[in-house]
């Protein structure tokens, strides 16, 4: 997904009926391996520089809370397993990306057309080694935290269900490339396990300011509120999906957002005194550990200039997983500002996805081979809204701005709480 073009066609590999030698096919696969060449490593001093961010995280784990012993002890076996599952995934994209490169399953950069980066095969579609690992730590994790009666493990193990039914429609999309307005409905398909075995509150607060007009202060909303979770799921997993087309942005934006819904998560824990409200929120870290953890190995291989590309396998996986971690954290409305460049995305493109406007296949900026930046179009993106506002930008730089951005807009959600806590709800 991103600066690419797609390029899916049969197998250059002769069949079995085309020829019976098998020197003649050996001699007719040579040239193939010769073109496939292994893709680059892992960029470690990038992840490094990154790894960072996670002290303050574990800060307040540690030091700044008080934090109960066996949700402590299940955080740690959940970060320790995510930390192996960081591993596993920086090791299996490379053993991954041979094999969509031997189904043809690969792009161009679309970004760096007309430098002979432009001519690199980019192996596609690699978010779906990101969701099977992801899927099977925190499969695993289930035997160190739940037990057989617990309350949490129907809806755990529906959250997996949706992630899983999600990333395998983005894999299919990756292969068949099905039209926009079918993508819109996978994630609704993808959502029913969830909306199925839910079992938590369909409530909402109201308001204080709006109270003496209401005259009640928590509403049932019923079915609505299974409606609404539903429609969180098509933002979230399409969001993701629309704001994109540089190196490294898709991954970025969720790091950055998984981050600050892990330092949501801790800080709701070690303010609240309620049982079920902390294990709400340690749901959502035993979820968002492994997230984050595997959204970074595949970060060090796509960020610029991009060996691989994620596709919309991954984008569909992040969206939802993201999305079934604000509704079973029960903190959807934090989410929704967290997705704030997200939303401004999707405004700016609504009069091409609606069809007011004529919407190109990709809504990219144009690139300057001679001065090597980007320059904006008139097509509704955030991306071309910045360069059109900041000037031309090559495309790493562009990506930090957006990815600052995002970061910004998560640093408002925290003061908006802030502000209004005590006085909006």
């Amino acid at each position: 997904m991103g600066t690419r073009k797609r390029l899916i066609s049969s197998s250059t590999e002769p069949s079995s009926s085309s020829s019976s030698d098998p020197k003649q096919l050996n001699t007719q696969l040579k040239p193939q391996q010769q073109i496939d060449p292994p893709i680059a490593p892992p960029k470690w001093g990038f992840l490094f520089k990154l790894s960072l961010f996670s002290l303050p995280y574990f800060y307040l784990i540690f030091f700044h809370y008080t934090l109960d012993s066996d949700l402590r002890r299940s955080i740690i076996i959940n970060a320790g397993l995510s930390l192996a599952a960081f591993f596993l995934t920086v090791r299996m994209i490379p053993v991954a990306s041979r094999y969509v490169l031997k189904r043809n399953l690969f792009g161009f950069d679309i970004n760096k057309k007309g430098t002979p980066q432009g001519n690199i095969k980019v192996p596609e579609s690699l978010g779906i080694v990101v969701g099977i690992v992801f899927l099977v730590v925190a499969i695993l994790f289930q035997y160190f935290n739940f037990t057989a009666d617990s309350n949490w493990l129907v809806e755990y193990n529906a959250a997996l269900a949706c992630v899983c039914f999600m990333t395998l429609l983005g894999f299919v999309d990756d292969v068949l490339d099905v039209p926009w307005r079918v993508k819109l409905l996978l994630p609704s398909i993808a959502a029913l396990p969830l909306l199925m075995a839910y079992a938590g509150h369909t409530t909402i607060v109201i308001p204080k300011p709006l109270v003496p007009h209401i005259g009640i202060e928590i509403l049932d909303l019923g079915w609505i509120y299974k409606l609404y979770m539903g429609l969180l799921a098509v933002f979230c997993t399409n969001s993701i999906n629309i704001h994109a087309g540089l190196n490294g942005l898709e991954v970025g934006q969720t790091v950055v957002i998984t981050y600050a819904i892990l330092i949501h998560n801790i800080m709701q824990i070690g303010a609240s005194t309620d049982p079920e409200y902390k294990l709400a929120h340690a749901f959502s870290i035993y979820l968002g550990q492994p997230l984050l953890a595997t959204s970074l190995a595949l970060f060090s291989y796509n960020w610029y200039p991009s060996s691989v590309f994620v596709g919309d396998t991954y984008t569909y996986f992040a969206g939802m997983t993201m999305a079934v971690i604000g509704i079973l954290g029960h903190f959807s409305e934090t989410l929704l500002i967290f997705f704030l460049p997200q939303v401004l995305n999707f405004l700016l493109s609504l009069p091409q996805l609606s069809g007011y406007i004529p919407c190109p296949r990709h809504r990219l900026p144009r690139f300057d081979p001679q001065t090597g930046l980007l320059t904006g179009t008139n097509d509704g993106t955030l991306v071309n809204f910045f360069l059109r506002n900041l000037g031309p930008k090559s495309e790493k730089s562009l990506c930090i701005y957006l990815l600052i951005f995002q970061a910004i807009a998560c640093c408002f959600c925290f003061l908006l709480r802030y502000f209004l806590a005590g006085w909006y709800k």
